[in-house]
C-alpha cells in the first residue's frame, strides 16, 4: 500500500530536529505572504518541502496571526482563542480524510489580548468564540508547523481596499517585535473558473496566470506598492487572474506590516500549481 505524501512529509519533519525558538535577541520576525493551496497541497511533496524549509529558516514563533482570503468580515473579527477549536472545512469534493484532519493549537488568549492592544481604540474588533481556522490558515500551517504547538489566531479581512489593508498591517507591525509571525494567506493568481483540465494536471499554465505573476514579481522587485494597489486596472491577466480579489489582497496586510512597505522584494517560493501562481514572499 502506498504511503500518503503528507505522511512522508511528517517523517522528514521528524528528522529535522529541534527548532530554535524566537528570542528578543533575534529581532523582529518577518511578515509573510503565502499562497496557501487547498487540501491537495498535502499531496505535493515539493511544495510541502518548500513551506517547511521556509518555516525552519526563521526562529520558531511565539505565536501566529494570520489573515486568510477565506474570511471576509467587517468589522474586524478574531477567531476563537480557545484551545483545540475544530477547523473550518471550507472546501468540497476532496478525499474524506481531509475532513477528518485537525490542527489542535493551544489556547491563544494572551495573543488575542496583544492583538487587541495593537489594534487600539480606532476600530471596533469583535471576537468569535466558535470560529476555527479556515483552510487558508490551517492547511499551510499544518505543513509548516505540524506539531500544532504554537498559538494561532485568524483575523478577518474587513475590506478589499489596499490602502486600508496597508494601514491595518502597519498596526500589526509591532507584534513582529514580540515574536508573532504575521501572515497574509492568499494565492498570487486564483482564476479557478478559467482553468482547463490540462492546467489542473500541470501540463499547461494559462497566459493570464503567467502574465499576472510576472507583473507582480516585477512590481515587488521594484517595491512599487502603488502599482500593486492598482492591480485591477494595471495588471495583465485581469480579471481572469482574480475574478474575485480576496486571494490577492492579503498581500497588502503583509506589506503594511513591513518596516518599509516600498522596499524591493524577492520571492521565497515561485512557480505554478494547477495553473495558479504560488508566488510567496517575506518582508522585514
Amino acid at each position: 500500500m502506498s504511503v500518503h505524501p503528507f505522511d512522508l512529509h511528517l517523517a522528514n519533519v521528524a528528522k529535522a530536529g529541534e527548532h530554535a525558538v524566537w528570542t528578543p535577541e533575534d529581532g523582529a520576525l518577518p511578515a509573510l505572504y503565502l499562497s496557501h493551496g487547498a487540501p491537495p497541497l498535502f499531496e505535493d511533496p515539493v511544495w510541502m518541502a518548500q513551506l517547511f524549509a521556509w518555516a525552519r529558516s526563521m526562529p520558531r514563533p511565539e505565536a501566529v496571526l494570520i489573515v486568510s482570503a477565506h474570511w471576509e468580515a467587517a468589522p474586524l473579527t478574531l477567531s476563537s482563542s480557545d484551545a483545540h477549536v475544530t477547523p473550518v472545512y471550507d472546501f468540497g469534493g476532496f478525499d474524506p480524510m481531509y475532513y477528518r484532519m485537525r490542527y489542535d493549537t493551544p489556547d491563544a488568549g494572551a495573543l488575542a489580548k496583544r492583538v487587541l492592544g495593537a489594534l487600539g481604540d480606532g476600530e471596533e474588533v469583535h471576537e468569535s468564540r466558535t470560529r476555527g481556522l479556515d483552510h487558508g490558515a490551517w492547511v499551510p500551517l499544518k505543513i509548516m508547523y505540524p506539531d500544532a504547538d504554537i498559538p494561532v489566531l485568524q483575523l478577518s479581512l474587513p475590506t478589499a481596499d489596499p490602502g486600508r489593508l496597508l494601514a491595518l498591517g502597519a498596526r500589526l507591525r509591532e507584534l513582529r517585535e514580540e515574536g508573532v509571525l504575521v501572515v497574509g494567506s492568499g494565492f498570487t493568481t486564483h482564476g479557478l473558473p478559467f482553468l482547463t483540465r490540462d492546467d489542473f494536471l500541470g501540463r499547461t499554465t494559462p497566459g493570464w496566470s503567467a502574465d499576472f505573476d510576472a507583473w507582480a514579481a516585477e512590481a515587488l522587485a521594484r517595491g512599487d506598492v502603488d502599482e500593486l494597489a492598482n492591480y485591477r486596472t494595471r495588471a495583465p491577466g485581469m480579471p481572469y487572474a482574480h475574478p474575485t480579489v480576496e486571494h490577492f489582497i492579503p498581500l497588502f496586510v503583509t506589506l503594511g506590516a513591513s518596516a518599509d512597505p516600498e522596499a524591493a522584494r524577492e520571492s521565497t517560493i515561485d512557480g505554478f500549481w494547477m495553473g495558479l501562481s504560488k508566488r510567496s514572499l517575506q518582508v522585514a
